[in-house]
C-alpha cells in the first residue's frame, strides 16, 4: 500500500528562524509579498520587526490585517480584494491558524476567484495559488505544514473543510519565540488541539507508518510539556518543544488525517464561537472513551509515548490512565463545559441535530477506529453539557 506524503518544500525550524524569510522569498523567486495577519500581531510589533528583517533586505512589504479568528466567507473577501488590487507575487502569513487559515482560502480566491463554498471538501484543490510562507505564532494548529483550511459559511454557520495540496504552504518558518507573548488561555487551547491532532492522526484509519511516526514524536514532546507550559509561560525548553510537537503534529494529521473530535468540534466553533483549540479540548476526553475499544493498542501507544503510561502497562490499563490524564489535562487547565461557556441549551438542542449530520459530511468521523451514526454523535454532543 502507498502513502501520498505532502510537506512545505521549505521548512526553517528554531529560535530566529524568521531572520530567514528573504531569503525563502529569493529561493521561490518573489519580491513582493502581501503579509496577513491580525490585529494583535500588529499591536505585539511582530509585523513591524518583519517587516524590517525585509527591508533590510530591499523587499518593500505591506500587510492585511483584517483576519478573524475563526474565519468566515465574508471575513476573508476584503483580503481577497486586497490581493487582487496589488501586484503581489506572494503572501507571508503570520499569527495563529486563523491567519493562515485566512491566507490560504484568500491565495486560492484570489488567483482562481469563485466563492470559498466552491471550495469545500470532497473537492480536491490542487491548483496553485499565490505561494505562502507562513509563519505560526501559536503552538497549536500546525497550519503551516497542512494541506487543510476550516472557513465558515457565513449563510450556514457550516465550518467548511476545504483540503488539497493548493492549500500547502510553500514553506513554513516554526521560530517558538513567536509564542512566548502567549496568554494562558491560547496556550492551553492551542496545545490541546496540538496533542489532539497527534492523538487523531495515529488512530486514523488513514494512518501510515510515515504519519505513526510524526504524531509519536509530537506526542512524546506535546505530553511532558503542555501543564508546564501552561503554568510556566516564560519556559524556553517548554514552548520549544510545544511548538515543534505542534508542527509534527500538523505533518501527521495532515498526511493521515483527523478524525471524530474534528468533526464534532466544527459546529461548535461554528453555532456557538468556541475557539476550536477549546472546541476540541471539550470533546477529546469522552471521543477518546468512545473509541478506545475498536483500537486500544493505538491508544495505548498513545498514553505511554504522552508519559502517561508505563511501557510494561497492559493495554487496557495505559487507556484507563489516557482517559484520567485528558479529564485531568482539562481540569488543570481550566477547560469549561458548554454550559460554563454560556451556551444556551435551548439553542444548543434546536441545532444539536444539524450540528451532527455537518460533522458526519466533513467526512472526518468516517476516519475514527469506532464510527458513529448520526444519533450516536447527538448523544455524545448531550454529554458535553
Amino acid at each position: 500500500m502507498t502513502h501520498t506524503i505532502n510537506l512545505p518544500r521549505i521548512m526553517e525550524i528554531g529560535k530566529n528562524s524568521r531572520f530567514k524569510i528573504p531569503d525563502i522569498l529569493k529561493t521561490i523567486g518573489c519580491s513582493k509579498p502581501l503579509i496577513i495577519t491580525d490585529k494583535v500581531m500588529v499591536s505585539l510589533g511582530y509585523i513591524s520587526e518583519i517587516q524590517t528583517i525585509l527591508s533590510e533586505a530591499n523587499i518593500t512589504s505591506e500587510y492585511f490585517d483584517e483576519t478573524i479568528p475563526e474565519p468566515t466567507s465574508s471575513s476573508i473577501e476584503a483580503g481577497v480584494v486586497k490581493v487582487r488590487s496589488g501586484q503581489y507575487d506572494s503572501i507571508i502569513a503570520v499569527g495563529g491558524g486563523s491567519p493562515i487559515d485566512s491566507a490560504k482560502a484568500i491565495s486560492i480566491l484570489g488567483k482562481f476567484g469563485g466563492e470559498i463554498r466552491d471550495y469545500k471538501f470532497p473537492r480536491q484543490v490542487n491548483e496553485t495559488g499565490l505561494p505562502i510562507i507562513a509563519i505560526p505564532t501559536t503552538a497549536g494548529t500546525g497550519s503551516e505544514c497542512t494541506r487543510f483550511t476550516i472557513i465558515t459559511n457565513d449563510a450556514t454557520s457550516e465550518k467548511m473543510l476545504c483540503a488539497g495540496i493548493g492549500f500547502l504552504p510553500i514553506a513554513a518558518i516554526v521560530d517558538y519565540q513567536l509564542t512566548m507573548s502567549l496568554p494562558a488561555r491560547t496556550t492551553a487551547d492551542t496545545g490541546i488541539d496540538a496533542l489532539t491532532h497527534a492523538i487523531e492522526a495515529y488512530v486514523s484509519k488513514k494512518a501510515s507508518p510515515y504519519s505513526d511516526a510524526q504524531a509519536i514524536a509530537a506526542m512524546r514532546l506535546i505530553g511532558p510539556n503542555l501543564k508546564r507550559v501552561y503554568h510556566e509561560p516564560n519556559n524556553e525548553l517548554a514552548r520549544e518543544s510545544m511548538m515543534l510537537g505542534s508542527t509534527l503534529a500538523g505533518i501527521a494529521f495532515s498526511n493521515a488525517s483527523v478524525a471524530l473530535v474534528h468533526g464534532m468540534s466544527r459546529p461548535i466553533g461554528a453555532f456557538f464561537h468556541v475557539p476550536h483549540g477549546l472546541s476540541n479540548a471539550m470533546l477529546l476526553p469522552l471521543i477518546t472513551e468512545y473509541s478506545i475499544a475498536a483500537a486500544p493498542e493505538r491508544y495505548a501507544d498513545c498514553a505511554r509515548a504522552i508519559g502517561v503510561a508505563h511501557i510494561d502497562d497492559h493495554d487496557d490499563v495505559a487507556n484507563q490512565k489516557l482517559v484520567s490524564a485528558l479529564i485531568q489535562i482539562n481540569k488543570e487547565l481550566q477547560v469549561p463545559t458548554l454550559a460554563e461557556f454560556g451556551v444556551e441549551k435551548i439553542y444548543f438542542d434546536e441545532v444539536i441535530q444539524t450540528m451532527a449530520e455537518q460533522a458526519l459530511a466533513s467526512g472526518s468521523p468516517g476516519n475514527n477506529p469506532r464510527v458513529p451514526s448520526i444519533s450516536e454523535m447527538i448523544e455524545l454532543y448531550n454529554k458535553l453539557w
